[in-house]
């Protein structure tokens, strides 16, 4: 079943470039960074995050050899690679959106923060009734937690819990620092005091649990620096194309090869087996892996600067990115070996094609459903905002 890496990688590929029109030698798609083009990206990553998710529960490398299947091995370890471009976005939108908008600051909390905290929580608590009706042995205090967010019931939700303390970091930093550059250097500051706690801190079932919530991360803030000089970086990547395309796979191949070599020597773990070098083992693992998930970003950039990409699928996906990231990990966990790896799941599947199949074609009603529930929620904070 090895095969199903190929043809699913295949078909993931097919998504992408279906309909996509290429520039002529020459010419360049110059709305490769339009709002239409990073919802289409964006809606295209949702998709590889999904199979990432599943590819943890049937092929990844840690699982008991008796529930292992072969066949999306190829997506266990690329889910760093995926949330970086949502970073990048984010970054890049976010300046973009500052600079283009005189007023982009007035309800900002309300309209770009509260939604994310309502799409967290709701997601949260429909997690929670799922491990309810599943048995699961949940006394007050772990009740207290889950309702809080402090122990996540939802375990791939990390992405919507940290983001709310970014954007609040750029909002506070770009709207009191009247020096951009200043700002840029201070959001940069903050990112990586993030990703120092990040390495300080062992693995854990609560906040910073482990290398996921960090190894990313710095793509937000190169997010916004390409956005603030994006007429002389574009001008450059034009001007040596094909140069950087081919260093930017070479760095990709390179890093990311050797980041899984370095992880099988150091580790991310050290603390569960007494090393008492737990700091630089992880730094040992981190480096090649911001290295490689910067070199992915930049690969889609590029893609994205000859290639103008659009069909009905992405654009589907593109309007529901949020919720469909949030809510596709309930069906995950249901139809595998076990909800979260603590409780039983409903029904195990085995097949893959079917496990996909399963999962997305439940997750879309309801990532719909979650996107009125969650806009509905919002609407009521930015009613009481504007009052």
């Amino acid at each position: 079943m090895f095969y199903y890496n190929w043809i699913v990688l295949a078909i993931v590929l097919v998504i992408l470039f279906f309909g996509a029109k290429r520039a002529k030698r020459g010419e360049w798609n110059d709305e490769f960074l339009s709002l239409d083009q990073t919802k289409y990206l964006q809606g295209f990553i949702a998709i590889c995050i999904m199979l990432h998710h599943i590819s943890q529960k049937v092929s990844a490398n840690w699982i008991d050899p008796k529930l292992y299947i072969p066949g999306l091995d190829i997506f266990t370890e690329l889910g760093y690679f995926f949330v970086s471009i949502f970073l990048f976005c984010s970054g890049y939108g976010l300046y973009k959106s500052y600079k283009n908008k005189s007023d982009y600051f007035n309800g900002f909390i309300s309209r770009r923060i509260i939604p994310l905290i309502v799409a967290f929580y709701t997601t949260e608590w429909i997690f929670l009734i799922a491990r309810y009706f599943l048995k699961e042995k949940i006394d007050g205090k772990l009740l207290i937690q889950y309702l809080t967010g402090i122990h996540t019931s939802n375990p791939n939700s990390w992405y919507v819990e940290v983001m709310p303390f970014f954007y609040l970091a750029f909002f506070l930093i770009f709207k009191f620092c009247k020096k951009e550059n200043i700002s840029i250097i201070l959001i940069t500051l903050f990112t990586i005091g993030y990703i120092i706690l990040g390495l300080n801190t062992d693995h854990n079932p609560y906040y910073l649990r482990g290398e996921w919530w960090y190894n990313s991360i710095h793509i937000f803030p190169i997010g916004i620096i390409f956005a603030k000089f994006e007429k002389q970086i574009i001008a450059f990547f034009k001007k040596y194309y094909y140069v950087i395309l081919v260093l930017s796979i070479i760095l990709t191949t390179y890093t990311f090869v050797h980041s899984e070599i370095n992880m099988g020597v150091y580790s991310y773990y050290g603390e569960t087996f007494g090393a008492k070098d737990t700091v630089h083992r992880r730094w040992m693992c981190l480096y090649l892996q911001e290295l490689a998930s910067f070199g992915f970003t930049l690969l889609l950039v590029l893609m994205n600067l000859k290639y103008k990409i659009g069909n009905v699928v992405l654009s589907f996906f593109g309007k529901m990115t949020l919720e469909f990231y949030l809510i596709h990990g309930l069906f995950v966990e249901l139809f595998s070996y076990g909800f979260a790896t603590e409780i039983d799941s409903i029904y195990r599947i085995t097949s893959i094609p079917l496990y996909i199949f399963v999962v997305t074609i439940l997750s879309i009603p309801s990532a719909l459903l979650l996107q009125k529930l969650d806009n509905l929620i919002s609407s009521l904070f930015v009613k009481k905002n504007k009052a």
